[in-house]
């Protein structure tokens, strides 16, 4: 019964045959919901409102239950209402400041639950009238603009960036906000940044402040030209940039069953990406995805060139003295809360691999998250986590200087990758992993992946992309003339059982995809090998290996030719890419048949039933003269990543679900009232 009376604005019942009192603000909330200007008779009226504690779910519940007549009865009393919320931001009184940012924000949600149907011209009127729309909410955008970047209480500030949250994400569709155009016009880019830029009010606000900006950015970013996607494509200043250190660029590496937790716009990123790991109370390695994280660090690297050097800035990985931390939840917290990473997920020692003073930097801790994200796809969050980890792996992979970074033999890491259990292999101890540069880390989980995701709902769209990645990685390698000492063989392996994977379910896949897109990408990777292998692979016999495992595997090879001819030769619709196909494996059977009856020869020769790997690989030496191969065109092209307009549907729906979840975590009323109220009593 209390609960009831709470809502309804009650204050306490008196007596069982007394009406209970109601409070003195829900009084006056009914002066404004009445056709009479509530200052008629008392002219402090708008005083005495901001001194009182808001009642936010009896003033938006009164909002939406009045039907359209009585809200167009009242729209004066509304608009003022809004006017005087706006002007309290002003004042030095800073519990009327407190009051007057709640009633703004329910104001909001009120009148866009009433009026989900309505444009947004209609909202506008209803809230602030339209000749007044542009004058209110200038002052409203440079009062919250003056809050972020003042001197003042950080409870403060925090509920501003709770009041913009709550603004950006009323409606499902950010797009469709059309009082987001005043936010466009009058930009508090800036301010966003001096949170970020500054290593304190990061540590408080930084993940509100990255939300926010990542939402920001994606208003109408397909319409018109969005002022926060300008800016933010043209900040050069590494300390804002860099987003990777909240709190204190806290890092914490896990070893055998326990996780990674980070320290790190550019620097806040690295803690809010590395603190979604969270294990279950089966060990077993879980995760929450925050795809607003991950939208935001998506946006740094694909807007911002100078963000891909903030990516590979080191640290060094210390421990920092800590107070005692709490336990971890034992399962993952609700997916895409708008809540920060508690400290005392942030703050934990470190557990480094060996003794020796290891470094990290985003990329790292970015590679580590992309895999505990990318071991489970089947649920859709993880899926779209997954899917925005290899677009952001596809934009660093086609950088110039991230490619530079990526293959610096002087600069070698340890990236322990989380791999999913398996039945077939032991679980790798974490002290072997070796000190390489990171594009041996990044095509390690480009392996991880290709050999754990081959099932029944198979991902087909990340396994493009998948190869994708790995396709322009080599492109640069042969560009540059790199030579990695990588175990290519892992790769190579990984491919052709992907082959044999997509030949031995052709009817279930080619129901739902064109199997011979990502077939041809495969071929084409060997075809990459095979036609310029001896300017990035590592030493010759790495070329002979290459052509040891076409041949040993050349069944796979082969059968996907038979494959691949039956449907090209068959009026139908995937005639054209199984001809594609066909094409692309000339080489590849060339080398079959060139070496398979030589290999027979020489085993007949000298009597052999079986060859070793090194009679093998004798044979292919000592025929390569007399092989014959085709130059096949545009192996190392690739078409450069773009947002638009293949991508825009994945966006548009992901930035929905975000907005979603932003607003039905945002609550003001999560930020005590009681506890507000104390603390700016205590200062007037």
């Amino acid at each position: 019964m209390a609960q009831t009376e709470k809502k309804a604005g009650l204050l306490r019942r008196t007596s069982s045959s007394k009406k209970p009192l109601k409070e003195k603000v829900v009084l006056m909330y009914d002066e404004i919901f009445a056709k009479e200007d509530p200052t008629k008779n008392n002219p402090r009226f708008w005083d005495e409102l901001f001194l009182m504690k808001v009642n936010l779910e009896y003033l938006e519940g009164k909002l939406e239950s009045l039907d359209g007549d009585e809200v167009m009865k009242i729209k004066d009393n509304i608009n003022s209402l809004f006017h005087h919320c706006v002007q309290a931001l002003g004042e030095e009184h800073q519990i009327k400041v407190v009051n007057a940012l709640q009633t703004l924000c329910a104001l909001f949600r009120g009148v866009h639950q009433k009026n989900k149907s309505a444009t947004g011209f209609d909202i506008i009127n209803m809230l602030m009238g339209f000749d007044k729309a542009e004058l209110r909410m200038k002052e409203l955008m440079e009062s919250l603009d003056s809050l972020l970047c003042g001197d003042g209480s950080e409870s403060l500030k925090s509920l501003c960036l709770k009041l913009l949250l709550c603004l950006v994400t009323v409606t499902d569709n950010i797009s469709q906000n059309t009082i987001l155009e005043y936010v466009m016009i009058n930009s508090i880019f800036e301010a966003i940044l001096q949170i970020l830029s500054d290593v304190s009010s990061r540590a408080q606000h930084g993940y509100d402040a990255v939300v926010l900006l990542a939402l920001l950015v994606n208003y109408r970013k397909y319409e018109s030209v969005n002022p926060y996607i300008v800016k933010l494509s043209i900040v050069d200043d590494e300390p804002t940039l860099d987003i990777s250190c909240v709190p204190s660029d806290l890092h914490r590496q896990y070893k055998d069953k326990e996780e990674e937790n980070q320290g790190g716009f550019f620097s806040t990123l690295t803690s809010m990406v590395g603190s979604m790991f969270i294990a279950d109370a089966d060990e077993k390695l879980s995760v929450q995805t925050n795809e607003a994280i991950l939208l935001a660090l998506y946006e740094a690297v694909h807007l911002n060139r100078n963000f891909i050097t903030v990516l590979a800035q080191s640290h060094p990985e210390i421990d920092m003295a800590t107070t005692p931390a709490t336990p971890v939840p034992a399962s993952p917290t609700t997916p895409l809360s708008t809540t920060p990473p508690s400290l005392d997920m942030m703050n934990n020692p470190e557990l480094p691999l060996d003794p020796n003073l290891q470094t990290s930097n985003l990329l790292i801790t970015f590679l580590k998250y992309s895999s505990i994200v990318m071991q489970d796809t089947k649920d859709e969050h993880r899926l779209n986590s997954a899917r925005l980890c290899l677009i952001i792996l596809t934009c660093i992979a086609e950088d110039q200087y991230a490619d530079a970074f990526l293959h610096d033999d002087n600069m070698n890491f340890r990236v322990n990758l989380h791999r999913m259990p398996m039945r077939h292999r032991k679980k790798a101890a974490d002290k072997n992993i070796p000190s390489r540069p990171l594009v041996c880390a990044v095509l390690d989980l480009m392996v991880e992946f290709i050999i754990t995701h081959m099932m029944k709902e198979f991902p087909m769209d990340l396994y493009v992309r998948c190869i994708q990645i790995i396709h322009k990685l080599i492109c640069y390698q042969k560009k540059c003339r790199v030579r990695m000492h990588y175990t290519w063989r892992e790769l190579w392996s990984a491919l052709i059982n992907l082959l044999k994977f997509l030949l031995s379910n052709e009817t279930i896949l080619l129901a739902k995809h064109n199997i011979f897109q990502l077939a041809l990408q495969v071929v084409n990777l060997f075809n990459m090998f095979i036609t310029y292998g001896d300017t990035f692979l590592p030493t010759p016999s790495s070329y002979d290996e290459l052509y040891y495992e076409i041949i040993r595997m050349h069944q796979v090879f082969d059968n996907l030719y038979c494959m691949v001819l039956r449907v090209s030769t068959n009026a139908g619709q995937w005639k054209e890419p199984a001809s594609k196909v066909t094409h692309a494996l000339v080489n590849v059977r060339a080398i079959i048949n060139h070496f398979n009856p030589k290999i027979e020869s020489y085993a007949a020769v000298n009597h052999i039933s079986q060859l070793s790997e090194d009679q093998v690989l004798e044979v292919v030496r000592s025929n390569y003269d007399t092989l014959t191969l085709k130059l096949q065109d545009g192996l190392d092209q690739f078409e450069r990543y773009s947002e638009q307009p293949r991508e825009a549907g994945f966006f548009k729906e992901l930035v929905r679900s975000i907005s979603l979840n932003v607003r039905k975590n945002v609550s003001l009323s999560t930020m005590s009232q009681d506890v507000l109220l104390k603390e700016f009593s205590s200062i007037s």
